[in-house]
């Protein structure tokens, strides 16, 4: 079996990975990528829809989980979306702004792919693909990684092996395994920016109107988001889901504001002064999907009738029913589907300026394996820049 001797081991071909080899060797480190996929950035090759929502402009530390919220602010702060910006206008990229500060590639993801390969090449770093690990230790200050390539050895080893989520690209729990291996805690895992689900008669009033979408704002545990509802099969998802996916967990209540852009009450007023004849199922149905309003009047709302035979007070209690709509959602569709995994290693075991860890000098975790987890609109692509470059900086 062959191997060879590093300055910078990295394991994982993922976007921080590949971004931290490309800086450390900027720095004249000899750094190998090791990754056990066919090819590296699966993962973003399948963002955004195949166009990968690269960063976001209004990028801050809030718009991450840790159980440290103050963890990620240095390496935000030292490589911001702006720097990322610039390398992909440095390399010829048509971008746009899809909302709220999202940018994505005009064309695909495979150009940020490519980008990220380019210049892990320009600058000496060498990726090995279809190269499983079966174990890492530490001799004599140096680390070894054992592979089916052979043993790598290097002086600082960098963990960027990513989180649970999304299986069937190849994702597993050994960047934990080798966090635990050195002493560091790892707190409990679970998928987030993930479909919810429903059983029973939740399920049952909402399936047939799969792919109904409509605007709404979710809100569970003091956050809430806006954004597109869509309902499944087998529950809801859609971006404001997904979002407050991270938030919820079983048991937790859960509501929609189903008139996210209006003042119910006010606007059902209105509505009643301006056509009295009108059904309340016909008004909605202006504002809603037509077969979700029905839905709501059929099974969630009081009795349908005309505008005009509603009081006052009635009229009140619809309006807080539809602006605090509340939905018992069973679980989520797990680390299949999720786009993310919150938790991971803890973040009091490593630097915030140098990703670190304080334990085993050398030792490095960045991106999703460690706890900081963004929101669903390239915050996490952000976090695998930032953490990588913080990295790259040092190792």
């Amino acid at each position: 079996m062959s191997g060879a001797t590093d300055d910078v081991l990295i394991l994982g071909g993922g976007a921080a990975g590949l971004f931290c080899a490309f800086t450390a060797a900027r720095r004249g480190r000899r750094v190998r990528v090791i990754e056990h996929a066919n090819r590296v950035g699966k993962k973003i090759l399948m963002s955004g829809g195949g166009r990968c929502n690269f960063t976001n402009t209004g990028t801050t530390a809030a718009n991450y989980l840790s159980a440290n919220p103050h963890f990620c602010k240095s390496a935000l702060a030292r490589y911001t979306p702006w720097d990322f910006i610039a390398m992909v206008e440095r390399h010829g990229i048509a971008y746009h702004e899809k909302e709220l500060g999202q940018l994505f590639c005009d064309v695909s993801s495979k150009q940020i792919v490519q980008m990220l390969v380019d210049e892990c090449a320009a600058a000496g770093v060498v990726i090995e693909t279809d190269c499983t690990i079966s174990d890492v230790q530490q001799r004599l200050g140096r680390f070894e990684a054992i592979t089916t390539r052979g043993v790598y050895t290097a002086a600082s080893l960098v963990v960027a092996t990513g989180g649970l989520s999304i299986p069937k690209m190849g994702a597993t729990g050994f960047g934990y395994q080798i966090a635990k291996q050195f002493g560091h805690a790892v707190l409990p895992t679970r998928a987030g920016l993930v479909p919810l689900t429903l059983s029973g008669k939740p399920l049952d009033d909402y399936a047939d109107l799969a792919g109904v979408a409509l605007p709404v704002a979710a809100a569970a545990n003091d956050a809430s988001f806006r954004g597109g509802l869509l309902v499944t099969h087998r529950g809801l998802s859609g971006p404001a889901i997904l979002q407050i996916s991270s938030y919820w967990q079983p048991g937790d209540a859960l509501h929609l504001n189903l008139l996210p852009d209006d003042d119910a009450e006010r606007w059902l007023v209105s509505q009643q002064a301006e056509r009295p004849a009108s059904e309340l199922k016909t008004v909605l149905a202006e504002v809603l999907p037509k077969r979700f309003a029905q839905r709501l009047c059929e099974r969630w709302l009081p009795a349908n009738k005309p505008l005009r035979q509603y009081r006052t007070a009635e009229l009140k209690a619809l309006a807080a029913q539809l602006q605090d709509f509340p939905v018992t959602a069973s679980g989520t569709e797990g680390y299949r589907t999720a786009e993310v995994t919150l938790g991971g290693v803890d973040t009091d075991g490593v630097s915030s300026s140098t990703m670190m860890s304080k334990r085993v000098p050398g030792l490095y975790f960045i991106g999703e394996v460690i706890d900081v987890t963004g929101w669903l609109g390239g915050y996490n692509f952000q976090w695998a820049w930032a953490s990588g470059h913080a990295a790259g900086l040092s190792a």
